[in-house]
């Protein structure tokens, strides 16, 4: 509809408004959709469209809000709605304005749930109640509360933020607890003293405001609003609860929290809400002036459709009525659809601009809250003491990231809640019935009064815990008939039979699925028990025990390779090594052998010799000193042995082997191997020792705390040895998300700084003067071959690589002569071969100089050429005639040289020339 003013030609556009015309609430809204109106045209006069308004009364009624709504589509047809006034009215409003595409803007309806009926004609112009859990869930963190009760009213509005809250604690144990919308005080007194029976003290209140005022004030009546308490309220509960009963509402939370979203403070905010008082006051002169933010998200919403309708096309402002051609005579059958709504909800999602409340931007529909306020009223104030945001998450006044100011608790008490308390005080704690190892756990019966007194180990340490709490519990022990089946035992705690598990329960991960365990008080792991032996009858032979066989083989293998090596290298260039087989091969043995004691006193010509030996010898040196000090170690220190040190000898001897009956060993045992034949059960440590003793089994398998208790008996007789199976030790069993656990497993800790525990298992497992350590592992210490694989790969490498080298020169060297006659068979090949290296190396430095030393000696004056034909020595008993032979020369200046001659039975002399 168009409407002259002055030259310019506006276009009306009609919005519906759907309030509870009768509340304060709705009143407070309204003045301030009336106020935005004039604000917005009085700064923008030359807009050429304009809002109208359409206002309806759901009279607080689900039903009469979508019968409003109906009339303002059908009727008026309405281009936009703003409304309703709550979740539960807005459910039919939104489905309806779907059909006709007419957008729905809502600055109080909070559920989630309305989320979930996907319209794009939906515009929630206020927070989602889903957005604050991660602000409610960082209190928690930073309180360590882990047990929480969620109060919330029974209708759309309390169920629909429910699974956002549990997803958002999910590390916390929730409980429900519900109040119906129309419930009475002695209804809600009920509830809540069902809640003082719970251990949780922390309650977390989302309902509204009126509902959540009457539940504090019978709360504070009955005690719950005592010191120890936690209340925390929920974002619109925060907003509103000081505008009911005039403010004096909040006296009755004091010492409450609550989460807010923050509204930034402006001059704009001050200069409306003095604006808005006198407006408010003027039309409403016997109700109270006061603001609310719902009122600010109301402004904003006008603000931001006007702002949206100016930027659209007014040209498709009708409806399209093609349903009246339709056989279906219903009010909604003949409804019409919008053509200008979808113009106008692809404005309104891009309009962005700072409200009243803060920054209006909507992201999917959806007005979203960059930050929270966490609030703790004290007195008739509220007092902020931090603020939450997506980035930076927890934070106080001063930015001080992960903290939050100083809290007033119910009750005035500036301590911080623990969050749990065990109603009467009481602890019903399960103990096993044991049939054996009664130093853990022993429960007594009294024959008179059938009282059942539990005693042992584990219930000491558990009452030394129970005295470091800053509080007094009364115990009630229950004793489970049912021995050796902690599972069963376990299990108790978890359907709720009793509150607590003590005695020796392995923490285990099956069982940690139902209950949640202390800290370990034990030393955890499964070990290996066996016999010890005296060693003494086998000190003839000890002198073999530092080395395994497989060592000693490896070495004198490495010994015999060593020796032929050098022969080889040494052969044809040194006398030393050459003479007769038997003596070469005595030579070869004793210089190898010797260098054991680096005790070889023949020289080592060859360069390859050299560089076998060098290396050999660091090897030696390596062997020798790691033998001395195992052999040290095996005659000075280990008078005693353990008879088995390794768990593959029991599975491949196929012995015997005992484990505690009823316990997880048993598991262990079959995943390592072993078959079940092989297994046999012990339920005390008499019964472990008796099977040990008379040979049954030849070792025990148990967790270390079991082994220690059998030790401390019969110290001298047994010991612990490798390996040692890792376990999680023994721990106290308490309900799942149990605030015990966590103060138990503290407790535990303070009682092991202090030597408590150590003190206490001394008292029950004494320690003999005569024991052997049971912490020293014992296992095999023999030296294998594996600890010098390493050396042994060195040596190896240099002796292959001087091999290669040694081949190379020796092939190259005498290529002409093995290459000859190409006709030669090979067996002929290999005799000139081994004829050739079974000659001495003419060209070998060492006879070289060994013949010019014994010729330059021995020269006298003579004819100008002297032949002197001396056979070469072939032993070295020749070889002493042949130096001690002489040639008279009387010394002059002369030049000589001389030259190898060989004969053809095989002597070779040598022929010197002397020239003047």
């Amino acid at each position: 509809m168009a409407v002259g003013l002055g030259q310019n030609q506006t276009s009306e556009i009609k919005v519906g408004v759907v309030l509870d015309l009768n509340t304060a609430f709705s009143k407070n809204c309204l003045a301030s959709i009336n106020m935005a109106l004039s604000d917005f045209y009085a700064y923008h006069p030359n807009y050429l469209t304009r809002l109208t308004l359409h206002v309806r009364d759901s009279m607080e009624d689900t039903v009469q809000a979508s019968a409003a709504a109906l009339d303002l589509i059908k009727n008026e047809q309405v281009s936009a709605i703003i409304g309703p006034i709550n979740s539960m009215q807005a459910d039919f409003m939104i489905r309806l304005a779907n059909k006709t595409q007419v957008p729905t803007i809502t600055f109080s309806a909070t559920s989630p749930l309305l989320t979930s009926i996907k319209s794009p004609y939906f515009v929630r112009a206020t927070i989602d109640d889903s957005s604050q859990v991660r602000a409610i869930a960082a209190i928690f963190k930073f309180f360590r509360w882990r047990r929480v009760v969620a109060i919330y009213v029974d209708n759309e509005f309390g169920e629909g933020f429910m699974p956002f809250l549990f997803d958002a604690l999910r590390d916390v144990e929730v409980k429900r607890s519900v109040i119906p919308q129309e419930a009475i005080d002695d209804e809600i007194q009920k509830e809540l003293r069902k809640l003082m029976e719970r251990q949780a003290r922390v309650f977390v209140v989302h309902m509204q405001s009126s509902l959540a005022l009457r539940v504090f004030q019978i709360a504070r009546e009955i005690g719950m609003m005592e010191e120890g308490y936690v209340w925390l309220m929920t974002n619109g509960m925060t907003h509103m609860i000081r505008h009911i009963d005039h403010g004096h509402s909040l006296n009755t939370i004091e010492g409450v929290l609550g989460v807010r979203s923050h509204v930034p403070k402006s001059k704009e905010l001050e200069d409306f809400h003095l604006r808005w008082k006198r407006t408010f006051k003027k039309e409403n002169p016997s109700m109270r002036d006061d603001l609310n933010v719902f009122a600010l998200w109301a402004y904003d919403s006008i603000t931001a459709l006007a702002k949206a309708v100016e930027k659209t096309n007014t040209k498709s402002l009708r409806y399209d009525n093609g349903s009246t051609l339709s056989k279906n005579r219903t009010d909604l059958g003949n409804l019409g659809v919008s053509l200008y709504g979808p113009s106008l909800q692809k404005a309104l999602s891009e309009v962005r601009f700072n409200g009243l409340a803060g920054e209006f931007n909507l992201i999917d529909g959806q007005l979203q809250s960059p930050k929270f306020e966490i609030i703790n009223f004290v007195g008739n104030k509220e007092r902020t003491i931090g603020f939450w945001t997506p980035r930076d998450g927890l934070m106080d006044e001063s930015s001080n990231k992960t903290n939050l100011g100083p809290v007033i608790w119910p009750g005035k008490s500036k301590v911080v809640p623990k969050g749990w308390e065990i109603p009467g005080k009481r602890l019903r704690v399960g103990v096993p019935m044991k049939k054996g190892f009664f130093d853990f756990v022993k429960v007594t019966v009294d024959p008179i009064t059938n009282k059942k007194t539990p005693t042992g180990y584990a219930i000491e340490i558990f009452e030394a815990a129970l005295k470091e709490l800053p509080y007094s519990v009364i115990l009630e022990y229950v004793s489970f008939e049912s021995p050796n089946d902690y599972n069963n035992l376990v299990y108790q705690v978890y359907n709720k039979t009793w509150d607590a598990v003590v005695g020796d329960v392995t923490i285990t991960a099956n069982r940690s699925l139902y209950v949640d365990f202390t800290l370990p008080y034990t030393e955890s792991g499964v070990s290996m028990m066996v016999p010890v032996r005296d060693n003494e009858s086998k000190n003839t032979w000890v002198f073999l025990e530092p080395w395994s066989l497989e060592l000693w083989v490896t070495t004198g293998c490495f010994f015999l390779f060593i020796g032929f090596v050098v022969w080889l290298f040494e052969h044809r260039v040194n006398t030393d090594f050459r003479g007769p087989p038997h003596y070469q091969i005595g030579t070869s043995l004793w210089f190898s052998f010797s260098t054991m004691v680096f005790a070889h006193r023949e020289k080592v010509v060859s360069s390859l010799a050299r560089f076998v030996v060098v290396v050999w010898c660091f090897v030696v040196l390596v062997l020798t000193q790691s033998y001395t000090a195992s052999l040290t170690s095996f005659l000075t220190v280990q008078s005693l042995q353990p008879t088995v040190t390794n768990v593959n000898d029991l599975i491949k001897n196929k012995d015997y082997v005992g484990y505690q009956g009823g316990a997880f060993v048993k598991d262990i045992l079959l995943g390592q191997g072993f078959h079940e034949n092989q297994l046999k059960p012990f339920y005390s440590a008499k019964e472990a020792d008796d099977l040990l003793s008379n040979g049954t089994i030849a070792a025990a398998f148990d967790e270390v705390a079991y082994l220690k208790a059998i030790l401390s008996q019969s110290c001298s007789k047994y010991v612990m040895v490798e390996p040692t199976f890792k376990t999680a030790g023994f721990g106290f069993a308490f309900p799942k998300n149990s605030p015990l656990t966590g103060e138990f497993s503290r407790a535990i800790l303070n009682l092991t700084q202090k030597n408590v525990t150590q003190e206490i298992e001394n008292r029950w497992f004494p320690k003999k003067d005569h024991c052997l350590d049971p912490k020293t592992a014992l296992s095999s210490n023999r030296l294998s071959l594996s600890s010098f694989l390493g050396l042994f790969l060195i040596v190896g490498i240099a002796i292959f690589f001087s091999l290669l080298v040694f081949v190379a020169l020796f092939l190259y060297e005498h290529r002409h002569t093995l290459g000859d006659d190409s006709e030669d068979s090979l067996w002929r090949k290999l005799k000139i071969f081994f004829k050739i290296f079974d000659e001495k190396d003419m060209n070998s430095h060492s006879f070289k100089n060994s013949a010019i030393h014994t010729m330059s000696s021995s020269m006298t004056p003579s004819p100008s050429t002297v032949q002197i034909t001396t056979p070469w020595p072939q032993s070295p008993s020749q070889n002493m005639e042949f130096e001690l032979r002489r040639v008279s020369f009387s010394p002059s200046e002369e030049r000589f040289t001389m030259q190898p001659i060989h004969h053809e039975d095989g002597e070779s002399d040598i022929e010197c020339r002397v020239e003047q």
